[in-house]
This record gives C-alpha cells, structure tokens and sequence, in this order.
C-alpha cells in the first residue's frame, strides 16, 4: 500500500502550465534556426523545428517537475514504513530524457542552426535534467529508509545497517537552521553509534514525514 503525500495538481493547471511553457519556447526558439534545409520552404522548416525544439523543452520538464507524472508517495506495509526514491519513476525519467539528445541531434543534421545559440539551447535543456534529478536519482537509486516499531532498516551506497528498536538507548533527530530533519543519529546500548545522512539519500520529499513518524514512534528515545 501507498500513501500519496504530494499529489500532482489538477490536469487542467498541469496541462496548461505545460502549454504555456510549450508557447514561450516555441517562440523563443526561432533564435536557433539561420536557414531552412535544402529543398523546403523556409516556414515548413523553421516551424517544425521550433516544433521539436519546444518538444525537447516540455520533456526537460517532465524529468525536473517529476509530481506531473509521479505523484510522491510513500509505500506502507502492515510492519513499517517504507521511504525511498521509486526506481520505476527513475527508469521512466532516463527514458523520456533520451527523447532531448535525439531531437537536438535531428536538428544539428537537418538544420542549418546558429552555432553558438544552438549549443546554448541544447545544453540548458540536456544539463538540467541530469543535474537537477537524474544524477542524484542514479547515485541512490538503491537508498532507503525503513523505520517501524520493531526496527530501522537504511541503506546509504556503502553504508547499511537493520537495528532493532529494543538495542537503541537514544535517538538524536539532527536538524538544520530551517529546522528540517537531515540526519538521525542512533546510540546503543553497547556503546556503537550510528549516523544515518538521510540528506544524502534523495529523501528531502518525505523529511517531515520521518521526523513526524520518529517522533510519534520513538518518542521515548528521542
């Protein structure tokens, strides 16, 4: 089961927000474009590449603005709760994103383009994807945070650990200026110590929902 803590807005804002976006890119992108392929007429080429070119917009969009297509959900079985970056949402962000390098490589054969232009274009829209999600959903793909009443369960790249609730002395929610919740700290009973950097493991959708969870389950250790 999942629980939807971020649903997308209603389809009629979605969609208009992305024709919007589609509108002013269309009419921006006329910058790229010095002339028409040979054998077509100026306005057949120009608008059908200003076309794709709002296309490849509209995708960088969906990969940055991810609560259009996957509503931020937290999976809930019957013994815990269940934080992680969904690996189908990151599979379908890679594959739509391919779509971008394709058309810009479309235009580069077929069109004559504005050097200079053209490659500011192509890299605003092939760069910000991968630097705003793609490279952080790919470093934690495998991150988690499992936590319920008989134990926490993470995973961190290398670092991973199961621990029992029952060997937890004390527990340490680590917040920053904001007060928002980026690390937890566990301190046992047998004197080990462990931290686990949550602000490292794509998680920043669900932080008040695990320091809500932390401090309604454990508020004994806190």
């Amino acid at each position: 089961m999942a629980k939807v803590i971020r649903p997308t807005y209603p389809k009629e804002i979605s969609i208009g927000l992305l024709l919007l976006v589609f509108a002013i890119a269309f009419f921006l992108s006329h910058m790229i474009f010095k002339s028409p392929p040979a054998g077509e007429t100026e306005g057949t080429s120009v608008y059908v590449g200003m076309t794709l070119v709002s296309i490849a917009v509209i995708v960088m969009c969906l990969v940055l603005w991810e609560e259009f297509l996957f509503p931020i959900k937290i999976r809930r079985d019957e013994d815990h709760w269940d934080f992680r970056n969904h690996r189908n949402k990151l599979k379908t962000q890679l594959l739509i994103y391919f779509a971008i390098p394709a058309i810009f490589a479309f235009i580069y054969l077929e069109y004559e383009v504005n050097e200079v232009r053209y490659w500011a274009w192509a890299a605003v829209v092939l760069i910000a994807p991968v630097a705003g999600k793609l490279i952080t959903g790919i470093n934690n793909y495998n991150d988690f945070l499992k936590v319920s009443n008989e134990f926490i369960e993470y995973k961190n790249n290398a670092e991973e650990g199961k621990f029992p609730v029952t060997d937890i002395k004390r527990i340490v929610l680590v917040k920053d200026d904001r007060k928002v919740l980026h690390k937890i700290q566990l301190y046992f009973k047998d004197g080990k110590e462990v931290t686990i950097d949550i602000d490292e493991m794509e998680l920043h959708d669900f932080y008040e929902h695990i320091d809500k969870f932390m401090l309604a389950h454990y508020k004994e250790l806190i």
